[in-house]
């Protein structure tokens, strides 16, 4: 049986459009991940040598310079992102972003392991091809002493948390949690 030119020119593309998303999200992951525990080792250090007040600044300067290292190195759009942004002006995510940061909580409450899901795939963005890749950052025990449920911060906190991040919305989480997650956008 003769498949139809148009059916084997597409069949063609999908296969090398899977092959290069396969190639481009074990470049990233490669490229990009290091930076996640380079983040949680700075925050742990930070709370022990200066309490957890003290550690907001590795969180609110420390990770954005970290990320705009590797972004600058790239020339790709790397930020993080949630649905309940601590920095509305810097984490507030996308449409396709949204999607996928529900998209994992779903995955989630269904029983995947939160530091395992991600989701890679080429997009069109303005009329170009784009490759998007996103990690869900899961709270950890260091994430709950800012994160965890609003009653439990103390009032001095609470209060550095306000000065920092005027529009917080980013408390109540449990550990385990999806926080949110590391967002790659990589032009093709």
């Amino acid at each position: 049986m003769k498949l139809p030119l148009t059916l084997l020119l597409l069949t063609s593309t999908l296969h090398v459009c899977a092959q290069d998303v396969g190639a481009l999200t074990a470049e990233t992951k490669k490229t990009v991940l290091p930076v996640v525990p380079k983040v949680v080792n700075a925050m742990q250090e930070a709370v022990a040598e200066k309490g957890v007040a003290g550690a907001i600044p590795v969180c609110k300067d420390q990770a954005p310079r970290l990320i705009k290292e590797v972004r600058d190195s790239t020339g790709w759009s790397i930020r993080r992102v949630s649905l309940k942004a601590r920095n509305p002006e810097r984490g507030t995510p996308d449409i396709w972003e949204v999607r996928t940061l529900a998209d994992f909580n779903i995955r989630a409450a269904a029983g995947e392991k939160p530091e395992v899901l991600e989701r890679s795939e080429i997009v069109s963005e303005n009329g170009k091809p784009v490759f998007r890749y996103m990690k869900a950052l899961p709270v950890a025990d260091v994430c709950l002493k800012c994160h965890g449920p609003a009653e439990s911060l103390d009032a001095s906190l609470k209060a550095k948390l306000l000065e920092s991040y005027p529009h917080d919305q980013a408390t109540g989480y449990a550990k385990g949690q999806i926080r949110g997650a590391l967002t790659v956008i990589r032009p093709l």
